[in-house]
């Protein structure tokens, strides 16, 4: 009677690479879909796409990261190396490299808010672009009559302004362009309002203000597309934003910065107030030195009057009349001797000019010239003529020299099965195949008998 065996280890299961990371992956998206993790970012890399792939680490461990363009809305700064944030989102696998990594959702700075991170990375990147050189600002016109103001109507700054300019500049022309300056679409007013201005040269300054606030109620004068409307404006542009502690992108690219609205309206006023007083020392300069030049001129004539020279003035006029008439038959006498000198010269190269005979020059270079063509004509023939007949030469040795000729007379040539030519019997065996080439056609047999 035989005897029963039984395996009692369970059967184990063999997993492909795929199949295990793709239970890896079901494992931490099923048990890690909002996590919310903090570190260093380093080894950032922004895709053409508009997706950035960046690593979060600490001290003793690191983990991949991705950022879709989409979860980049409402962003206001962007990830960089060295930046420490916290990040929330889900945990996955991407498995053609088997690496797991977090599907960010959100990226929010560890330490300082967002916006004052927005602001330093657009400060430091609009100043690397040069749009904060002084070189590039535009000079506020001297005496502006028409002042263009882009503010909210419903705002202290519009009043401020208004009351600034009616009380020393009653005679300027006064154009608002209403917007909202704070919240969402307010920047999109901002430049649209700049770009009027600019198209339209309706006046001669604009003025870009609005009243104190927080960074978020200040953020519309920090947005990129602001600064770039400003730079881009061909007016010139003062800001006049917030409190005197205050600092906006926008104060940084203005042709000049006021530290508050009523400030900038003293601005336009300054200039003005400049222009009349350089008016007002220019007429007390030139009266002072009218009445100096006058006494001086009076002391000279006393002077001059008490001199024996005014006391025959008839006898000094002769004497220059008589001084004038000497240099100017002087002079007569030069310009006749240097005329005739010149016509003198002109004469000479005259004559040297028809001693030289062009027309016998170029006919003799033309004789020299077919010449030398005839020449390098028989020298080329000549040479065509010798490689002709050498070339004829070869061809004919190699016609007589080459094995078809011979298979003319009847000889063959046999070869083995590699196309080896066979000059010996012992090369092949009893059985091998020969080809027998002849001078029209191949023939293939087979060795019976060797000699």
């Amino acid at each position: 009677m035989g005897q029963l065996t039984f395996n009692l280890q369970p059967e184990r299961r063999i997993y492909t690479v795929s199949d295990l990371t793709a239970r890896i992956r079901e494992l931490l998206a099923k048990n890690f879909t909002d996590v919310i993790v903090q570190g260093e970012i380093s080894n950032c890399r922004g895709a053409t796409s508009g997706h950035y792939y960046f690593t979060l680490k600490d001290e003793r461990a690191q983990v991949k990261c991705v950022l879709f363009k989409q979860q980049q809305r409402g962003m206001k700064f962007f990830p960089e190396d060295g930046l420490k944030v916290t990040v929330r989102g889900s945990l996955s696998v991407y498995e053609p490299r088997g690496e797991y990594q977090i599907y960010v959702e959100s990226l929010e700075p560890a330490g300082r808010g967002a916006l004052q991170l927005a602001f330093e990375q657009l400060k430091k990147r609009l100043e690397a672009e040069g749009l904060f050189d002084f070189s590039s600002k535009k000079p506020l016109p001297l005496l502006p009559s028409r002042i263009g103001l882009i503010t909210s109507p419903s705002g202290a700054a519009v009043r401020d302004v208004v009351r600034i300019l009616k009380r020393r500049f009653p005679n300027v022309h006064l154009t608002l362009y209403p917007v909202r300056v704070q919240g969402e679409g307010a920047a999109a007013e901002i430049v649209t309002a700049l770009d009027y201005f600019s198209k339209k040269r309706l006046v001669d300054v604009v003025l870009l203000v609005r009243g104190g606030g927080s960074l978020e109620d200040l953020w519309s004068f920090n947005e990129e597309s602001v600064a770039r409307a400003i730079v881009a404006c061909a007016i010139p542009v003062i800001s006049g934003v917030g409190h005197e502690t205050d600092f906006t992108i926008a104060d940084f690219v203005a042709d000049v910065r006021a530290s508050t609205p009523s400030a900038a309206a003293e601005l336009v006023v300054q200039t003005r107030r400049e222009f009349d007083k350089h008016v007002f020392d220019l007429r007390a300069r030139l009266e002072g030195s009218l009445r100096y030049r006058l006494l001086e001129l009076s002391r000279r004539v006393h002077a001059l009057a008490g001199r024996r020279g005014f006391r025959r003035p008839l006898d000094l006029l002769r004497q220059q009349r008589q001084r004038s008439d000497e240099l100017t038959s002087r002079l007569a006498t030069g310009l006749r001797a240097r005329l005739e000198n010149s016509r003198k010269r002109l004469q000479t190269a005259r004559l040297r000019i028809a001693s030289f005979d062009f027309r016998a020059k170029i006919a003799a270079l033309r004789l020299r010239l077919q010449k030398d063509a005839h020449e390098l004509s028989v020298r080329e023939e000549r040479l065509l003529r010798l490689k002709r007949d050498r070339w004829e030469r070869l061809a004919l040795q190699l016609q007589e020299r080459s094995p078809l000729k011979v298979l003319e007379r009847g000889y063959a040539i046999a070869t083995d099965d590699a196309g080896k030519v066979l000059i010996d019997a012992g090369q092949v065996q009893i059985g091998d195949a020969v080809t027998v080439q002849l001078h029209r056609g191949r023939l293939t047999s087979e060795v019976k008998k060797k000699g």
